[in-house]
């Protein structure tokens, strides 16, 4: 932070954020920008965001404004797409440190020999993924429109899921379509067991339990509704039900309570110790890193030209294959 904010935030922490909140709006109208964030940050970040969303929503958000600067407060892989789709556009990001490590676990050599194997086969790459997968892959998805996706994809053709097993899986198992899955997990989803879900359906009789399509099939068969995150926020809005646990990163949580004042929610936890399955990068954005990098305007995201050229095609497919 700089000194004034530093010294302004060690004061009252309401005064603090409005503060920051005022000189954030400020630097936004000076510089034209557009804040983008996920549902998984934290409260502040999503209060001053012009668009918050899942990464399908931020896509789509990225790729239709007619901002000249945009400040992505998500993990990495989400401000390289909105690059990849605005070269002519600053592309500034809180953390750049903030990463996935999904993306992480699927690299690039190997991801191409896993490829080889496969001649012929459709690539079909979920969007928690680096640019430079998505350059090996026919068609980039999210969880909201993989199955929208892989309906649309001919019963003859080989398909190769990447990098998320757990979300593969579900959609395999939901379609009745046999696809080759790269052996990758979100650590947050994963994260979540059978026994410690079934405890605490137990200790909560009254609440419905949701889930995310990243979770384990283990955990998945006994959720009364399963969906993206902006699935589960859509439920649980419309639902007359009263009481939700919810497996998915507790930042949606704040979204879900917005919209539905007089419903309870409950984070599902993830062990007796650590209640809360937590992604930590997507808390690396803060209110003042976020002006702070709009101060400085970095860190920027730069991606080779060549490399965005050959990463725009299968993220322009998914954008036309589940228009919205």
């Amino acid at each position: 932070m700089t000194r004034d904010i530093a010294s302004t935030s060690q004061g009252n922490g309401v005064h603090a954020h409005e503060e920051i909140f005022r000189r954030i709006r400020v630097l936004k109208k000076e510089m034209n920008a557009l804040i983008l964030a996920h549902y998984y940050t934290v409260p502040e970040i999503q209060q001053i965001a012009d668009v918050v969303g899942d990464s399908l929503a931020l896509a789509r958000a990225a790729e239709k404004n007619d901002a000249d600067v945009i400040v992505f407060a998500g993990v990495y892989f989400m401000a390289e797409t909105a690059k990849i789709l605005n070269p002519g556009k600053q592309v500034l990001m809180p953390d750049t440190y903030a990463g996935c490590p999904l993306a992480d676990s699927c690299p690039v050599e190997e991801f191409r020999k896993f490829k080889k194997q496969y001649p012929g086969a459709v690539v079909i790459t979920y969007i928690n993924s680096t640019a430079d997968i998505k350059a090996l892959s026919d068609i980039t998805c999210t969880s909201s429109n993989a199955e929208q996706i892989i309906r649309q994809i001919p019963e003859e053709k080989q398909i190769i899921f990447a990098p998320d097993k757990n979300l593969g899986g579900y959609i395999s198992r939901k379609l009745g379509r046999e696809m080759i899955l790269w052996q990758g997990c979100c650590y947050v989803h994963d994260a979540f067991s059978e026994p410690i879900i079934l405890n605490a359906c137990r200790e909560h009789p009254n609440a419905e339990l949701i889930a995310h399509p990243e979770c384990r099939e283990e955990v998945l068969r006994h959720a009364a509704f399963t969906g993206s995150t902006k699935a589960l926020l859509d439920y649980t809005s419309s639902s007359s039900r009263e009481q939700f646990i919810v497996a998915t990163e507790p930042g949606i949580l704040y979204e879900m309570q917005r919209r539905s004042p007089l419903k309870t929610f409950i984070p599902a936890p993830k062990d007796p110790e650590n209640p809360f399955s937590v992604c930590t990068q997507m808390k690396q954005n803060t209110l003042e890193k976020l002006y702070e990098c709009m101060l400085s305007r970095k860190p920027e995201i730069v991606i080779d030209e060549a490399l965005r050229l050959a990463s725009l095609g299968s993220i322009r497919k998914m954008l036309q294959m589940s228009p919205g």
